[in-house]
């Protein structure tokens, strides 16, 4: 495995207990980084030198907290990554108003408050590291479903969840030309399906649409996000980019 060089800078990551998000704090400790992780549950330690923090990553008072706790702890933020979020199934025609707003309150809101809150920090050092991540279902209308009868199509549909992960690949997009001339990158990771627990009877149809054909791993996820953290990837800004095994291409 490549060791990304990360020594002692400071990364805050969203969605620390989650899978990618513990799999990118693996990784960055591996660098040498320093950590500072958030959820709603607060997350295992990871690492020689890490902080957790129990947050609503949807609530602006808390997400400030949170901010606020790693620069005391810390002094610094080099680099954030998100990766709270909240799944959500159901046809485009079924989703309640409620259910769209609790998976953009996550998805959405709570990456563009912390985006925000880092900023200042991020400019009074002159440099900085942003990595939100995206999803698949952001740019292809959803997986191909052939597997799925028409019984079946109305708990099948991602709309919800991705259109929050297309805002947050606008998002990454207008923040990276606004803070470029501050020395501060912001760019996108977009996985496609991940093998996790909650993936383990994902149909062979599925991952027969995967050109590499296979499902990713959590690990190759935290890798792109690593090596975007590095100093060596200083003129990689505005990326929104693909680790789906070829399912999309653009």
């Amino acid at each position: 495995m490549t060791r990304f060089a990360l020594d002692g800078l400071v990364a805050l990551v969203t969605g620390g207990a989650g899978m990618i998000g513990q799999a990118v704090a693996r990784r960055l400790a591996q660098g040498g980084a320093r950590l500072a992780l958030a959820d709603r549950d607060e997350p295992a330690s990871v690492g020689n030198d890490s902080r957790s923090y129990a947050a609503d990553l949807a609530d602006p008072a808390e997400i400030r907290a949170v901010v606020d706790r790693t620069l005391a702890d810390f002094g610094r933020i080099d680099c954030l990554i998100t990766a709270a979020g909240v799944t959500s199934t159901g046809s485009f025609e079924s989703i309640a108003l409620e259910e769209w707003d609790r998976v953009h309150a996550i998805n959405l809101r709570g990456v563009f408050l912390v985006n925000q809150a880092v900023i200042a920090p991020m400019r009074a050092q002159g440099a900085g590291r942003i990595v939100n991540i995206g999803s698949v279902l952001a740019k292809n209308g959803g997986n191909p479903r052939p597997w799925i009868d028409a019984s079946e199509q109305e708990r099948a549909g991602n709309a919800a969840y991705g259109a929050a992960k297309a805002g947050v690949h606008a998002m990454t997009l207008y923040l990276a030309k606004e803070l470029a001339a501050h020395g501060i990158t912001v760019n996108a990771v977009a996985p496609g399906p991940i093998a996790s627990a909650m993936t383990t009877s994902f149909p062979e149809a599925l991952i027969r649409q995967i050109p590499v054909g296979r499902m990713g791993k959590g690990d190759e996820v935290a890798a792109a996000v690593a090596w975007l953290c590095t100093p060596e990837a200083a003129f990689v800004t505005g990326e929104i980019m693909d680790v789906n095994g070829g399912l999309w291409m653009d």
